[in-house]
This record gives C-alpha cells, sequence and structure tokens, in this order.
C-alpha cells in the first residue's frame, strides 16, 4: 500500500469552528485518514495529521489549504509560534510504499497547485527545496508574515509558485518533504521567556548546539510559564532523553526548574522506547519485548 503522512500546520487555534471546517475539508476527501489534531491557543496554531495514497493526500491538503485561505485572516493573526500564512506549513512523510523522490516530487506538483489555483505564494522547504538556502524553514519564513510583505519583492525571497505578492488574508504557505518529526516542548518553573529563550539558543543546530534540532524560548500566556519549543528533525540522531536532560541541565543553571513537558502530535514509538529504556536503565532492552509491536509484526506476518 502507498501512504504518504501529512501534517499541515494552520494558523489558528482559538476557534474550534474554524478548526473543524478545516478538518471537515479533509475528512471529505475520500481514502483519507485524520490520524490526530492539536490545537494551541498560545501559540495560535493547529496541527492536523492525516495519511492517504499520494493522489488523495494531496487532493486533501490542497482542500485543506482552500479552505484555510476562506477562514483565516493573518492580518488579524497572533500568536507565539513563528508563521507566514494561513496554511504555515505542509509537509509531505514517506511511511509505505513511496520514497522520499515521490514525496518531492508530490510537494512540488502541490506547491505549483496552491500557487496557480488559489494565488498563494508557496516556498518549497526541506527536502523539495529547489534551493539548498530554502532547506530550512527557519529561513523560509524569516521576518514572518509581517516581514514577508516587502521581502518577498527580493529576487531572493521570490516564491517558487504563485504571485510575488503576499495573498491577502492567507499570507504565503511552505510546501516540503521531509522524514518523520517530533513537536516536542518543555515547560519550566518559571515566567522568565529570556531563560527559555537562553535555553533554545544552547540547544539549537544552527547555534552550535544540537544537529536535526531546531528551538526557540516562548511565553506560554495560559500557566503564565516559559517553555522550549522545540522541532527534534532525527530523533535517532538525538533522542528526547537527551533533549530533556540537557534543557533540565540549562535550566539548573538559571536556577530554574522543570515542570513537565509535552508532545503535539504524533511521533515514532521508538521515540518513546529509546526514553523509557534510558530512564529504567534497562540492560539487553529491545523492541521485540514490547507485547503491542510483537502482535503487530504477528499480523503483517500473518497477512
Amino acid at each position: 500500500m502507498k501512504l504518504i503522512e501529512c501534517v499541515p500546520n494552520f494558523s489558528e487555534g482559538r476557534r474550534a469552528e474554524v478548526v473543524q471546517e478545516i478538518v471537515g475539508a479533509i475528512t471529505a476527501v475520500q481514502g483519507i485518514r485524520v490520524l490526530d489534531r492539536s490545537s494551541d491557543a498560545s501559540h495560535n496554531r493547529s496541527v492536523i495529521t492525516f495519511v492517504g495514497d499520494p493522489m488523495a493526500v494531496k487532493k486533501a491538503a490542497f482542500t485543506a489549504a482552500q479552505k484555510a485561505a476562506e477562514l483565516i485572516d493573518m492580518e488579524q493573526h497572533r500568536g507565539e509560534h513563528p508563521r507566514m500564512g494561513a496554511t504555515d506549513v505542509i509537509p509531505l512523510i514517506p511511511v509505505s510504499g513511496v520514497s522520499m523522490e515521490d514525496c518531492i516530487a508530490l510537494a512540488r506538483e502541490l506547491g505549483r497547485e496552491i500557487g496557480e489555483k488559489l494565488q498563494i505564494p508557496v516556498y518549497l522547504y526541506e527536502e523539495a527545496a529547489a534551493l539548498p538556502e530554502r532547506k530550512n524553514l527557519a529561513a523560509v519564513r524569516r521576518g514572518e508574515y509581517e516581514g514577508l510583505k516587502k521581502a518577498i519583492e527580493k529576487p531572493h525571497r521570490h516564491p517558487d509558485f504563485g504571485p510575488l505578492r503576499l495573498h491577502p488574508t492567507a499570507g504565503a504557505t511552505a510546501v516540503g518533504a521531509r522524514p518523520p518529526l517530533i513537536a516536542y516542548n518543555i515547560n519550566l518553573d518559571s515566567s522568565d521567556v529570556n531563560i527559555a529563550r537562553k535555553i533554545a539558543r544552547s540547544i539549537r543546530g544552527s547555534n552550535g548546539g544540537y544537529p536535526s534540532i531546531k528551538a526557540l524560548g516562548v511565553l506560554i500566556k495560559e500557566s503564565n510559564r516559559a517553555q522550549v519549543t522545540i522541532n527534534v528533525c532525527n530523533y535517532r540522531h538525538v533522542p528526547l532523553s537527551r533533549i530533556f536532560e540537557t534543557v533540565k541541565s540549562e535550566a539548573a543553571r538559571y536556577g530554574v526548574g522543570v515542570s513537565g513537558s509535552e508532545v503535539i502530535g504524533l511521533l515514532p514509538m521508538e521515540a518513546l522506547l529509546d526514553a523509557a529504556a534510558f530512564y529504567l536503565r534497562l540492560q539487553d532492552f529491545h523492541p521485540g519485548q514490547v507485547l503491542e509491536k510483537r502482535l503487530m509484526e504477528g499480523e503483517k506476518e500473518g497477512r
């Protein structure tokens, strides 16, 4: 079975009815299964995870971007998370029966369609990037929605598809292909966002920290707590346990503790098993010892 995972991020996390309409547009496409949805009011952002065959995923992603453009006005949007559009980012992830090259080709087809039919400028990023300097999403999104209004006019910031101006309400969208990513946040026992920013800088790959780690320090207004919000781009290179322990150690330097952590959306089972083996100090542990994993393997063998 050819299966692709799509995890679009939308710049709306406060109006549940808007998010529900976007989810409805996705589920209306035959062959699509929504696996998870998560909204955050402080970030003012929602993440929806769905899977399907390549053509169904492409149609669902386009329909979702179209619906978001109708319902979200970036002129009114404010939130803690960096963003440049109503549908801020659409990553495609190979699951089974498809290669990364297949996802790259599909991302470029989808990007062109959004640019031409919806008149939303589209930037290709990660593995689908047409330019090496656009592989990093942070570079694509630099300046966010407000800054991109003028920056898009400069030749080096021209989009890959669509008009050379932001959509009046939907802004711009990034479309790409990538391996599985874990959105992982660690909350501090402090409201000092400067501490979170210092910690984020210390672990971020672009500042000499862990490769494959992107991080920011933000303030969660609902709890009045600082948060280190992290994208783990390759959990095999940098396991969650190492990230957590590093953040805890860095926080201790400032006399601050860690109150907890959270995962946004879905993550591979392997990432949690690695953390369990670390904290339980399991010896000679292997994933085959997990009951559910052994059952799933048996089901596959019986097909």
